[in-house]
This record gives C-alpha cells, sequence and structure tokens, in this order.
C-alpha cells in the first residue's frame, strides 16, 4: 500500500480543574474559535465545539500525524495559555489534567454534532459527572471514581 488513509472520528471531552465556571458567555466564542484554529493547525477537521461553563467537548477528525495524547496536550496548553492572556476574568484558569476520547463511526456522526450542539439543553437534566461516567460506561471504558475529578 503506497498511501495512508484514516478517518478518526473522535469525540474528545475535558473539564476546568475542579470544574470552575470560567467558560462565560463573553468566553466562549473566541475560545471556540481560537480552539478551532488550533485543529486546523494541526490539520485536524473540528467537526462540532460545545459544552459549558465548566468543560468542553470537541468532535474531531483526527489528522493521520499526530497522536490523540498529543493532539489534545497541545489544544489544552495553548488554549489555556491564550485565555489567561485574552480575559482578565480567566488569569486563574486551567484544564483539568485528564481527558476522555471516544471513537465515533461515521454512522452516527451527525447524532454526535448534534449532542455537543445541544450541551446546553442537556446539561438542565445533567450534570458533567452523570454526563461522563455515562460516556464512559457507553464505551466499556473502566475507571477508578478517586482519579476521574481534579
Amino acid at each position: 500500500m503506497t498511501q495512508s488513509l484514516t478517518h478518526l472520528l473522535t469525540h474528545i471531552i475535558f473539564s476546568t480543574k475542579d470544574r470552575r465556571k470560567f467558560i462565560h458567555p463573553e468566553v466562549e466564542e473566541d475560545l471556540y474559535r481560537y480552539i478551532s484554529s488550533l485543529c486546523q493547525d494541526r490539520k485536524s477537521l473540528l467537526r462540532q465545539i460545545g459544552g459549558m461553563p465548566d468543560h468542553i467537548h470537541l468532535f474531531v477528525d483526527l489528522s493521520k500525524t499526530i497522536a490523540p495524547c498529543k493532539f489534545v496536550g497541545d489544544i489544552k496548553a495553548h488554549s489555556s495559555r491564550w485565555i489567561k492572556d485574552k480575559h482578565a476574568s480567566c488569569v486563574d484558569f486551567s484544564w483539568q489534567s485528564g481527558y476522555g476520547a471516544f471513537s465515533v463511526s461515521q454512522s452516527v456522526s451527525g447524532s454526535v454534532v448534534e449532542y455537543i450542539a445541544r450541551q446546553k439543553e442537556h446539561h438542565k437534566r445533567k450534570t458533567f459527572q452523570e454526563e461522563y461516567r455515562g460516556l464512559l460506561d457507553l464505551h466499556g471504558i473502566e475507571y477508578d471514581e478517586k482519579y476521574l475529578w481534579d
């Protein structure tokens, strides 16, 4: 085979440290636009972005040239520095140390886009912790509760 071809649809979730509510409406749009540019710089297509004041969801078609852990680390590091520099209300901002990343089939990609777009509605019924545990369970990922939250 002479080509390396990939289609790596990934749903990525991470929260602010201690789930502090930093991502206010006046920050959200700029942050999402900046993260979109970071994805583009890494040759990864951001299909959808959304979240709440304390966490974020990215639905990305990852580039074949970057490992998921490197991609997420870059996004978190650069966006954390950016938000501290651009928004005075966020000088103490930081992301949690961990993240969740889930593979997504093309056949359900539309559902993931819609799910992320409706985060604000979704979280009228569920906390971030309930949502995250549910996704881990859905994907069959074993975890120790004491290491999930920082």
